[in-house]
């Protein structure tokens, strides 16, 4: 005969479930309708990532902060127009989140207020002029979208006189100078830059010494230069090539071959925006995927419809979902590429060989170019 066995304790844990969990739900507010699940953590700042495309969607228009006054990157023509390379990569972004290419209003920034600009709101992204580096990227709460040109450190002197050439004789070739032959020169420098600092460490650590002709701004440095203050000027590759074009005799002033520092540039959004972040890096991408695959604004209304390439279509917006998980529609990254151009051809016509800067691809051309450089961007897939 089996034994009997007491009820009374399994009906008073059951009587005791039923209580909890009718008081927890009268002590709870009741879940808002698509909130998302308990143990789902939302990102910090994904709210305001999320603002900011919100914010750009809804005025209808980006606020993109350039340069002030920096030929070939970011300048306004005779009628405030604003041209460049950095000018273009913003409307690259204007044209994938919002379809327009011109739906950007420009603000004039230097480098003492481009990031404060930023973070204050004022503009929703900044557009090159910006290296990334630690303290910029950690210490001023920045995320870099990416690196849209790839520049160096160096210095701008005047050019070794050539002895005079026999008609039909071959040119005499370059006379390479070096650092060490600035050693106890007396070299301009723009204070507070990152010039300033690299330039005092690199002598430093070669055991050179050097006068620092130190001024307010790059404008003040070049101006000092022109004057004879000093035997070189140091700044970005990029700056000194606008600076020696400005130069009434461009063609006795070289820029030195040895370089000191690499100085990686690119669009900046603040920092928690990860949404926003991926728009502009994915953005800058496609200009350089679309340059890989030897796409052009002119091209890629036939390859959108024609090509039976995966990673074509994908790009183009003829298949796959990148637009959704972007937030953005479909054809975004076409958009960009129709209106702007891809990055080959930004690069030609703001800073390329029939410019007044005339610079080569050099690290700015892609990794499997006839001539590799640095350029390189993830697949979209």
């Amino acid at each position: 005969m089996r034994p009997r066995v007491s009820r009374t304790p399994a009906l008073i844990v059951a009587v005791l479930t039923l209580a909890a969990a009718v008081l927890g739900a009268c002590g709870r507010p009741e879940k808002p309708a698509g909130a998302p699940p308990a143990d789902i953590v939302q990102a910090p700042g994904a709210r305001s990532a999320i603002a900011t495309l919100d914010k750009v969607k809804a005025r209808r228009r980006l606020k993109c902060g350039v340069t002030d006054d920096l030929p070939g990157f970011s300048e306004r023509g005779l009628t405030g127009q604003w041209h460049g390379f950095d000018v273009d990569i913003c409307r690259a972004v204007a044209a994938a989140v919002l379809g327009d290419a011109r739906a950007v209003s420009f603000t004039a920034l230097s480098s003492r207020t481009r990031f404060a600009a930023l973070q204050s709101g004022d503009v929703d992204l900044v557009s090159g002029g910006a290296s990334w580096t630690f303290t910029h990227d950690v210490a001023l709460n920045l995320t870099f979208s990416g690196v849209s040109y790839y520049d160096s450190q160096g210095f701008l002197a005047a050019a070794p006189k050539q002895p005079r050439q026999r008609r039909g004789a071959a040119p005499a070739p370059p006379v390479e100078k070096t650092v060490a032959d600035l050693n106890g020169a007396r070299i301009c420098v723009q204070g507070g830059s990152p010039a300033q600092q690299v330039l005092a460490e690199t002598f430093r650590a070669r055991g050179l010494s050097y006068q620092p002709i130190v001024k307010d701004d790059r404008q003040q440095a070049l101006q000092a230069y022109q004057r004879g203050e000093c035997a070189a000027l140091t700044d970005d590759l990029s700056i000194l090539a606008i600076d020696r074009s400005s130069l009434g005799d461009a063609g006795g002033h070289a820029i030195l071959t040895e370089v000191i520092a690499d100085e990686p540039l690119g669009p900046a959004v603040r920092e928690g925006d990860e949404r926003w972040a991926d728009i502009v890096r994915w953005t800058l991408n496609a200009l350089i995927l679309a340059e890989q695959a030897k796409l052009n604004s002119r091209e890629v209304e036939a390859a959108r419809s024609d090509s039976v390439d995966a990673a074509t279509r994908r790009l183009l917006g003829a298949e796959g979902d990148t637009g959704r998980r972007l937030g953005l529609a479909a054809d975004w990254a076409y958009r960009a590429i129709h209106q702007v151009g891809s990055y080959d051809e930004i690069f030609d016509r703001n800073l390329g060989p029939n410019t007044p800067l005339k610079l080569e691809r050099g690290r700015n051309a892609p990794w499997n170019a006839e001539k590799p450089g640095q350029l390189y961007a993830p697949p979209l897939r």
